[in-house]
């Protein structure tokens, strides 16, 4: 690795769905504990593998999420030493499993669950990647080494597609383009996920979706570990299907076949006489005629969510958007 490199990793900690991984009826079962283990692990191999690397840690919470670890505050590095470990190691260690055990036992026992706040922590890392893109004059040259060539991020996801997040999760991969960054997804357990799969193929990172999941730090390794710059040379898992489908700004379903606000964009299950968004109004006989070329809808249930018309089978990589028809 000639240059350094910086690795935002975003872990969804849904204790819901981690008890539903670590059922013994599971083929592969994965437990929490387990899996922060194989974490740490990976974790520190990022640090080991240029001093120069950095690294932030974020976690999604129910209805929240926090910053874990972050190897560019200080404050982090306060504690005493082990002598028996390797100092950046233990920081690492101590600092992500004392954060995750301290908001775990705030939650509590709720009745019902809350979704986790992945996008949240997708926009901190966002925000903590373009502030240390982008150093003040004020801080150290020494600690912003003329930076970041190669900022990505890794979401570890656990959780199905939440509808209710498509514009914040398309805000963010919008800005995550912008800002040049890889975003890499590790689909743990659950179905896959509509929404992570587009922030993976418009980013240029990598899916990937567990089928061993006792082989998880083999597959962080194999396919995670190596930043962009060097990914050319390797042969890196890439997406043979992706779903491009979106969701509605009505209902917030995911939708095969939409119509869009031609002033807007907005996009809609079925067309409406004025845009929710924008207040435009639309000719009747537009609507009329859509209304009678509207093929008839089934509503199936897919990852929680409601599908109108369609399958959980993605859409192949040559293939582009859904069709939609527009709203003038």
């Amino acid at each position: 690795m000639d240059n350094a490199s910086h690795l935002s990793v975003i872990v969804d900690l849904s204790p819901t769905q981690w008890h539903l991984s670590s059922q013994s009826d599971n083929t592969h079962p994965l437990s929490l504990k387990d899996f922060l283990s194989q974490l740490l692990a990976f974790l520190n191999m990022h640090i080991a593998s240029k001093h120069e690397n950095t690294l932030a840690v974020f976690g999604a919470f129910p209805g929240k999420s926090v910053m874990l670890y972050s190897s560019t505050d200080p404050l982090q590095h306060n504690r005493t030493i082990d002598a028996n470990s390797y100092p950046p190691f233990r920081v690492v260690d101590y600092s992500v499993m004392q954060h995750i055990m301290e908001e775990i036992d705030a939650l509590g026992e709720p009745e019902d669950e809350v979704p986790c706040a992945l996008v949240g922590a997708v926009t901190k890392a966002l925000c903590y990647i373009n502030r240390i893109s982008h150093p003040s004059t004020s801080s150290n040259p020494a600690d912003n080494p003329a930076v970041l060539p190669d900022p990505r991020m890794l979401i570890l996801s656990v959780s199905p597609d939440l509808s209710t997040s498509y514009i914040p999760i398309m805000n963010s991969i919008f800005s995550a383009q912008k800002l040049k960054v890889t975003i890499d997804v590790c689909k743990i357990y659950g179905p896959d996920t509509v929404f992570l799969q587009q922030a993976a193929h418009l980013t240029g990172g990598s899916y990937i979706y567990l089928e061993r999941r006792d082989a998880l730090l083999q597959y962080l390794i194999m396919s995670h570990l190596p930043p962009p710059s060097i990914r050319n040379v390797l042969s890196v898992p890439t997406q043979d299907r992706i779903d491009f489908r979106a969701a509605c700004f009505c209902h917030k379903d995911i939708i095969d076949i939409g119509f869009v606000c031609s002033v807007c964009l907005s996009i809609f299950c079925k067309p409406v006489p004025v845009c929710t968004t924008c207040r435009t109004k639309f000719p009747m006989k537009t609507l009329q005629r859509l209304n009678a070329s509207r093929p008839p809808q089934t509503l199936t249930p897919v990852n929680g969510s409601t599908v109108a018309n369609g399958s959980a089978i993605g859409t192949p990589r040559s293939a582009g958007t859904p069709m939609a028809a527009s709203l003038r």
